[in-house]
């Protein structure tokens, strides 16, 4: 009796394995079920088709960046190398410059960039530049893996166009996110408290570890530099930021030259808020001291002085440089920006109620 059980069994057995086998599976009530056949999708639609053939053309330029912080043991007093944060960068040129956010590499003794392909390599520190949160790394890696991005320009974007945003959000590699830009000409507060202006406005995905990727147009094109996001909860939001591209390609080869970004200086110091309303100055940057033997004192730019009996000898207020207005140090500082060392700028000042214009020479500012 036991053998028949036995041989039943087997046969059971094996009529089970043939079943799956052959994709059936033998379920509750001896009811049979096999996998549904696979519908045919046909080809995707254009706009995915064009997803799909943007990332697969610039994922290559896109790295994702870890940073290191050198600790000390507090017992053994041994220094050792701590993970200190991730983001994100792409492929500024074939030399093997990455560009990416001054905030991702801050404080960090050493960083690595992981390319496309899974390779990785040991980043050097080229230069930064704190008030565009803008920093460049540079890696020795085989020129067949230097896929530099393409770049666009940001002074023709239009509110509504299509963008894409790749990075490495929460540390997980190559992430593609699509959104449209929301707004142009925004700004917001740098690292040391300087504004970022023209800043690009999007709702693409950005969260952590987005930082210092790049933002896309349609074309593939770089337009932006991924920076910063909007969000009480920390993640997306709906409203993230990017430095311009025109801003990016005007630091970061200054960056690659020199090493920093040496800015451009008329060689004074100028007077707080509290002066100007003290005075009733208008808008502007009001001179409080012009640095002796300087360009700006051999054009004959003047600063107000308080003299032995208390009253305040007029001075200059820089009311426009070249034909933008500025209204603080902060705009000052930014047109100037824009110049180079050895360039002569036009400075329009008012004083004691007449305007004038004086042209200056530009020099590097001093450290």
């Amino acid at each position: 009796m036991d053998g028949r059980r036995v041989v039943r069994r087997s046969a059971l057995a094996v009529l089970g394995l043939g079943l799956l086998a052959n994709g059936y599976v033998l379920g509750r009530g001896g009811v049979h079920a096999q996998p549904r056949a696979v519908t045919p999708r046909g080809p995707l639609e254009a706009d995915e088709a064009a997803h799909v053939a943007l990332f697969k053309r610039v994922s290559p330029s896109v790295v994702h960046i870890t940073t290191t912080q050198a600790q000390r043991d507090f017992f053994s007093r041994q220094v050792f190398e701590a993970p200190a944060g991730t983001g994100s960068g792409f492929i500024w040129d074939e030399d093997g410059h990455v560009v990416t956010n001054f905030h991702v590499i801050n404080g960090a003794s050493s960083a690595k960039v992981l390319l496309s392909d899974q390779s990785e390599y040991a980043a050097q520190h080229v230069g930064s530049f704190p008030d565009r949160d803008l920093a460049v790394l540079r890696i020795e890696a085989p020129a067949d893996k230097l896929r530099a991005i393409a770049v666009g320009t940001s002074r023709d974007l239009q509110v509504g166009q299509r963008v894409y945003a790749i990075g490495n959000p929460f540390g997980l590699d190559f992430t593609l996110t699509t959104g449209i830009v929301s707004a142009l000409n925004r700004e917001i507060e740098g690292m040391n408290r300087r504004s970022i202006r023209g800043a690009i406005q999007t709702d693409a995905a950005i969260n952590p570890g987005n930082s210092g990727g790049p933002l896309l147009d349609s074309a593939g094109r770089l337009i932006g530099v991924n920076t910063q996001i909007y969000s009480p909860s920390g993640a997306s939001a709906g409203i993230g930021f990017a430095i311009p591209v025109d801003e990016v390609n005007r630091v970061v080869p200054r960056l690659i030259r020199d090493g920093r970004f040496i800015r451009p200086s008329l060689a004074i110091r100028p007077g707080n808020a509290r002066l100007s309303r003290a005075l009733n100055l208008p808008k502007g940057v009001p001179v409080v001291l012009v640095q002796e033997g300087s360009p700006a004192a051999r054009a004959g730019l003047q600063a107000f002085r308080q003299r032995r009996d208390g009253d305040i000898e007029p001075g200059d207020v820089i009311t426009a440089v070249g034909e933008v207005a500025v209204a603080d140090w902060d705009d000052l500082l930014t047109e100037l920006e824009k110049r180079q060392v050895g360039e002569s700028v036009r400075l329009s000042l008012w004083r004691s109620g007449r305007t004038r214009q004086l042209s200056v020479l530009l020099r590097a500012e001093q450290p």
